[in-house]
């Protein structure tokens, strides 16, 4: 059976529009499907990629079917475009709200991106540029999202390798604003923080500390290709020390938050995985005693 949820240390103000702590998690990949249903791993819930599943029928439903039964599952996609000029595109909701009413994820999130422009979806997560304009439409669309769903979603701060000129405030002010004002969840990428800090010479740690609280609902935790000047994010390698030492600094301003290990690309079998989720489990047991002492 799945491991009871480990316990942190708890920030959560009164009035968080988070919804329950979840524990620590791993991104369903289709290598570790039969493994996942003959062994039950310890692991605390599951996170889809939503579009993986929109077709009615076949194996991935039945094997997504079977995890649901034992395991928490959360919904992630790469498609929704929430910053695209186009207007929401109401067929992908329709789709995205039956899976939702299938699965019953405790939460649903989308990347704080565009994807497409005049329905051709490019299937790569685009940067906005972080301008009051920008944050106009994107609040409109969470909005309009938010409504049809009838439910809060999350937004992820997606890694980047250019900026824009017109861009008048820095990327956590832009999430923050956002979060506010829609009324949304965030869902921190700590790779993806580290990868920008490092493409653009920001301080990670001051991204963490321009993010609100209350509004982080889940952690995303990655490895990623280091290109000597620059550093891509591919999903494709364990997390390094760098991005353990940030999310040790997440734990510490955030306190008790969802957390997963993705792996996209080059995955390895499940043990690897599950002993980088435990290193995770040490990580935040660490700062929460460290934060007790």
């Amino acid at each position: 059976m799945p491991a009871t949820p480990t316990s942190a240390a708890s920030f959560r103000k009164p009035n968080s529009p988070r919804h329950r702590y979840l524990g620590f998690g791993l991104g369903l990949r289709t290598p570790h499907y039969e493994t996942i249903l003959e062994t039950r791993p310890a692991v605390d819930w599951f996170e889809i990629l939503s579009e993986n599943y929109f077709c009615a029928g076949g194996k991935p439903l039945h094997y997504l079917d079977r995890v649901r039964a034992d395991y928490p599952v959360v919904m992630h996609g790469v498609s929704l475009s929430i910053g695209s000029h186009d207007a929401v595109n109401i067929d992908y909701l329709k789709q995205l709200k039956t899976l939702a009413g299938r699965v019953e994820p405790h939460w649903i999130s989308d990347h704080l991106c565009w994807t497409g422009v005049a329905g051709n979806n490019l299937h790569d997560l685009m940067p906005l540029p972080y301008t009051e304009e920008a944050v106009d439409h994107v609040v409109s669309h969470v909005n309009q999202v938010q409504e049809y769903l009838g439910r809060r979603i999350a937004l992820e701060n997606v890694s980047s390798y250019v900026s824009y000129k017109r861009s008048a405030m820095a990327e956590w002010d832009f999430l923050r604003e956002i979060a506010e004002r829609a009324d949304c969840l965030i869902l921190l990428d700590i790779n993806n923080i580290y990868v920008s800090s490092f493409n653009h010479g920001f301080d990670p740690r001051a991204y963490l500390e321009g993010i609100p609280v209350e509004r982080v609902q889940q952690f995303h935790l990655a490895g990623h290709r280091h290109c000597d000047d620059y550093i891509i994010d591919t999903h494709d390698e364990p997390v390094i020390d760098p991005v353990w030492q940030l999310y040790a600094h997440a734990v510490r301003r955030f306190g008790d938050v969802s957390a997963i290990i993705e792996r996209d690309d080059n995955i390895p079998p499940l043990e690897e995985l599950l002993a980088e989720l435990d290193h995770a489990r040490r990580i935040a047991a660490g700062v929460e005693t460290e934060l007790a002492a």
